[in-house]
C-alpha cells in the first residue's frame, strides 16, 4: 500500500511518515499543494493524506482539481480546524474523511486503513496463491506449518505480486510503488529483494514462483 502525506510541517510529516513505515506502507511526502496536486494525478497511490492549509495550493483546492481528473484515490483532510462547517466544505470538495488535529496516532492509522480498504473493492487480510498464504496483518509468508517474517519492502513486494496473480509487473512500477519517485536507489534493488522473495518461497515450500519475463518484469505463477 502506497500513501501521500502534503503537510507543510516537517515534524507532523515525520511523525506521519513514521506511523505508516512501522505498519509497512510505502511512503511519499512533500510539503506544498502544487507538488500534492502533482503526485496525485499520477494516481498511484492508495491513499492521499492532505493537510488543508498548505502553500501554493491548499488542500481543498488539491482534492478539487484530483476530483475533476477522475482521480478517484481516498483523501483523508488534516486540519487545525474542527468547525462542523468546515467538514462540511471538506467532503463536499471530494474527500472521503477529515481528521481535525490534535488527533491519537491510532485514530489516524486507523483512518487510513479504513480508506485503503474503501478504495478497492475488497482487500483480505491474508492473500493465498497456490499453496502459499500471506498474513497482511502478521507480515508471515505461510505455506503449510511453516511460516517466515517478511521484511518491509518483501512483504510490500510479495504482496503486489499476490494481488496482481498472473500479470507481470515491471521494474519502474515497483520502483515507483514501494521505492517512491525520489528515491536514490537504483533499479538493481528490485532484482535483489526479488532473489530474497524466491529464497524465502522455496524455503517453506511454495508450489509458486516469481517469474521473470525479460524486458518486461515478474509476476507469480504456480510450478508446472
Amino acid at each position: 500500500m502506497r500513501v501521500l502525506i502534503a503537510d507543510d510541517e516537517p515534524e507532523m510529516t515525520a511523525v506521519l511518515e513514521a506511523l505508516l513505515r512501522r505498519e509497512n506502507y510505502s511512503v511519499d511526502v512533500v510539503h506544498d499543494g502544487r507538488d500534492a496536486l502533482d503526485y496525485g494525478l499520477a494516481d498511484n497511490y492508495d491513499c492521499l493524506v492532505l493537510d488543508i492549509m498548505m502553500p501554493k495550493l491548499d488542500g481543498l483546492q488539491v482534492v478539487s482539481a484530483l476530483r475533476a481528473q477522475n482521480v478517484s484515490t481516498p483523501v483523508l483532510l488534516l486540519t487545525a480546524r474542527g468547525q462542523v462547517e468546515d467538514k462540511i466544505t471538506g467532503l463536499d470538495r471530494g474527500a472521503d474523511d477529515y481528521l481535525a488535529k490534535p488527533f491519537h496516532n491510532g485514530e489516524f492509522l486507523a483512518r487510513v486503513r479504513a480508506l485503503t480498504r474503501r478504495g478497492q473493492s475488497y482487500t483480505p487480510s491474508v492473500l493465498t496463491a497456490g499453496n502459499i498464504s500471506l498474513d497482511c496483518a502478521a507480515f508471515e509468508l505461510r505455506c503449510g506449518a511453516s511460516s517466515i517474517r517478511l521484511g518491509n519492502r518483501e512483504f510490500q513486494m510479495l504482496e503486489l505480486l499476490m494481488r496482481q496473480q498472473g500479470r507481470v509487473i515491471t521494474t519502474e512500477q515497483f520502483m515507483e510503488r514501494i521505492w517512491g519517485y525520489d528515491s536514490d536507489a537504483e533499479t538493481s534493488v528490485v532484482w535483489a529483494y526479488i532473489s530474497y522473495i524466491r529464497k524465502k518461497l522455496e524455503a517453506v515450500g511454495a508450489n509458486v514462483r516469481i517469474a521473470t519475463r525479460r524486458g518486461f518484469g515478474y509476476l507469480l505463477e504456480e510450478i508446472p
